[in-house]
């Protein structure tokens, strides 16, 4: 069957131009949204991913601040940034990037977060806001998946969804905001066992697992819609999601790609809490 690709980059682009037409209401009004992004080491894939989120905040004009620390840094050196950039009234966004090195605890170091700053969606205030389904700045991937459906014109109530993986930065918090949108959820993981049985009854299937193409079409029903989470380096260098594309593809009736769906909305979803962040601290609509 003729499947529709979910196009991440074209709707982050769409994201990105409204949140660069709020940034200029607000800067009318005195007030430039700012977002810190805590570095520490020379990961290089966070290097990556730190460059592209502070080219997106620059895109949509927002102030952005990159703050490296050693690989050597003293747990208490990062904490004391966290308060600092807490006290900051030019920073309304705080980003811890993960992950941290080995002698570092990024539990207690999200916990300092001020939680009206947590644009990463992380510290158990709004953790627990967003479970409960009180206001709270979510995390960056899970609502944008829900944002990728929404603009794809996907409807999820009713429907029977099943996340595979149960992170707490993406399979936990998806399936939270996923019932939130009425659909009924299934969570699979390492441990389930018969995997297929129930990634196959899936109307919508969520791939969030962080294993190189382990859904393969033995695991989907026609017509699914499936959203790949999933980034991986295969050895020849290819970069693929947690799903077989070729096989899988042909049996959706949507897909997201990889690279290309879900990973340009994650950072579009960033930069959204930190325009809301600055918003409800300024108190304005």
């Amino acid at each position: 069957m003729s499947f529709q690709l979910i196009d991440g980059k074209e709707i982050a682009k769409q994201v990105r131009n409204e949140l660069k037409a709020e940034v200029n209401r607000l800067r009318e009004h005195g007030l430039v949204p700012g977002l810190a992004v805590i570095l520490v080491g020379n990961h290089p894939a966070s290097e990556s991913y730190v460059r592209g989120k502070i080219r997106a905040s620059e895109e949509v004009g927002i102030h952005s601040e990159l703050i490296r620390l050693s690989e050597t840094a003293r747990e208490e050196e990062l904490l004391a940034e966290v308060q600092r950039l807490n006290r900051d009234p030019n920073i309304h966004g705080i980003l811890v990037q993960l992950p941290l090195p080995a002698h570092m605890d990024p539990a207690r170091v999200i916990a300092v977060i001020d939680p009206a700053k947590d644009v990463d969606g992380f510290t158990p205030l709004n953790t627990g806001n967003m479970m409960i389904g009180q206001d709270a700045l979510k995390p960056c991937t899970p609502v944008g998946i829900i944002e990728l459906l929404k603009r794809a014109d996907i409807s999820v109530a009713g429907k029977h969804v099943v996340v595979v993986g149960r992170s707490n930065i993406v399979g936990k918090p998806v399936s939270i905001l996923l019932q939130q949108e009425n659909a009924t959820v299934t969570m699979c993981h390492s441990r389930t066992k018969d995997l297929a049985y129930h990634t196959r009854q899936a109307d919508i299937l969520v791939a969030a697992v962080g294993r190189a193409e382990m859904i393969t079409a033995d695991h989907v029903k026609e017509g699914v819609v499936v959203i790949d989470v999933g980034v991986n380096r295969r050895e020849d260098g290819k970069l693929v999601g947690d799903v077989r594309f070729d096989e899988v593809a042909p049996l959706a009736s949507a897909i997201t790609p990889v690279p290309g769906g879900v990973g340009p909305m994650t950072i579009a979803m960033l930069l959204a809490n930190t325009v809301t962040a600055a918003k409800r601290i300024h108190g304005l609509d």
